[in-house]
């Protein structure tokens, strides 16, 4: 009978112990978890927030009732405090009582997690100034914004400005504090970002960019945050400047990259035999780049889990690599976006070029039309795609995930440029604009090439 230890409980760990029951009915399956709860969906707070999602419970796929009923041993409110890879035994501490236990396994599964990255920011343990990952925060926000007039968000990434929206719709008063100088900087380029600025401006959202949070003050709860250049009245503060893997327990014992996150082989399987991760705490193979990077994102974390289950006894299904494909819906704006931005590329020392088209998707003729940005990034040598980017008032996110189909196989722009896309005047004009923003690429390349 083999016995499965799985550390950690949200995306990667539900995806991994499902798959594990289906494959291998008769494993021994221990699940220690310092929540009381599993597969809490944290990309829907901003949605609970503004009102959208009105039950949190929603907000939940799985749950410890089902797991248990499927004969899983669900330690829940247990932190794991030790791990020895080599004797294959673990320590837990039920939170409760304090009884800390000895457990034994043949396979470990490490779906710890990411945490919010928190400096050492004066302040940071006064009332009111809050994380935003789990549900417990969730429920923190929606009781502590209930009274709340000024709200600072910290953080100018997919959930800080998500949230933003959701307190303005609120009628909340609402800063927002970036060091970059642009909001989602690492996903977008300005073109991208210059609108959703312009639309929060419109509400009145206070965009203070290009600041660093020095403080926070006030007397048992927060009153100000102050930045190197100001200060901004807050009753209630969210931070959210990113995360970081939650792998403190185990990174001495498995390779990892600088940040801690573990280093997993297409199977999933860490530097330590038995020993497999997924999720949050692991580093992904990001295809653009062909190197191991670190994304954490649900959707990585449901297939790596998956994929753990598949491959526990036998390497067998090899993970494909991500894209980073992401897409987020702020006011009128839908946006989104995959692979890398010129300026991502640039980090990591690939030579690129783009290709940019602005164009109604629809021809002339008809009635109601709508206009399309879209940005493909390009390796200069291979003529690889390498990223993409899309911003417009009507819902054509799906395309990104097209050319997130196209890196993941190494297209190149000519073979983009000739896809074959229909054609229907509701829909699309004669060249789609997917295989237009292509063509503008190869139109670029062969121009330079003729000069050449």
């Amino acid at each position: 009978m083999m016995k499965v230890a799985v550390i950690g409980c949200t995306h990667a760990g539900t995806a991994a112990i499902t798959n594990v029951l289906n494959l291998y009915p008769e494993a021994e399956i221990d699940v220690f978890e310092k929540n009381d709860n599993v597969s809490f969906l944290s990309c829907g707070i901003a949605l609970y927030v503004g009102g959208v999602v009105e039950d949190a419970s929603g907000l939940f796929y799985a749950s410890v009732d089902q797991f248990e009923k499927q004969g899983v041993r669900m330690h829940m409110k247990h932190e794991v405090t030790e791990c020895n890879v080599t004797d294959k035994t673990l320590e837990a501490k039920d939170l409760q009582t304090g009884d800390v236990q000895t457990y034994a396994y043949d396979k470990l599964i490490v779906t710890s997690g990411s945490w919010p990255v928190t400096p050492p920011i004066p302040g940071s343990n006064l009332n009111n100034v809050v994380l935003c990952k789990n549900y417990d925060h969730a429920k923190e926000i929606i009781r502590r914004s209930e009274s709340a007039k000024k709200v600072v968000v910290v953080g100018a990434g997919y959930i800080g400005v998500e949230l933003v929206e959701a307190f303005e719709e609120n009628g909340k008063d609402v800063t927002l504090i970036d060091a970059e100088d642009r909001i989602l900087s690492r996903y977008l380029d300005e073109k991208f970002t210059n609108p959703v600025e312009k639309s929060f401006e419109d509400k009145g959202v206070t965009l203070a960019l290009g600041q660093t949070v020095s403080s926070f003050t006030g007397g048992n709860t927060v009153e100000k945050v102050i930045t190197d250049q100001g200060e901004f009245d807050a009753d209630l503060v969210v931070m959210c400047i990113g995360f970081r893997p939650n792998t403190g327990l185990i990174r001495d014992q498995l390779h990892t990259l600088d940040n801690g996150a573990i280093v997993v082989n297409p199977y999933m399987q860490t530097s330590v035999e038995d020993v497999y991760a997924a999720g949050d705490c692991c580093a992904v193979s990001y295809n653009p780049t062909k190197e191991p990077s670190y994304i954490p994102l649900a959707t990585n974390a449901v297939r790596m889990g998956t994929l753990v289950a598949h491959n526990l006894v036998t390497p067998k299904l090899a993970y494909p690599g991500t894209q980073g494909t992401s897409g987020l819906k702020i006011y009128n704006h839908h946006i989104a976006s995959t692979g890398l931005t010129e300026t991502a590329a640039a980090e990591a020392e690939l030579n690129v070029r783009s290709s940019y088209i602005e164009d109604t998707y629809r021809p002339d003729f008809m009635p109601e039309n709508d206009v399309v940005k879209m940005k493909l990034v390009y390796e200069v040598e291979s003529h690889r795609i390498v990223g993409a980017q899309l911003i417009a008032d009507a819902d054509f996110t799906q395309t990104i995930n097209t050319v997130s189909v196209a890196i993941a196989n190494d297209m190149t722009i000519e073979q983009l440029a000739l896809t074959d896309f229909f054609f229907q005047p509701h829909f699309n004009k004669p060249v789609n604009f997917l295989n237009q923003v292509a063509m503008e690429a190869m139109g670029q390349e062969t121009k330079k090439s003729v000069k050449a």
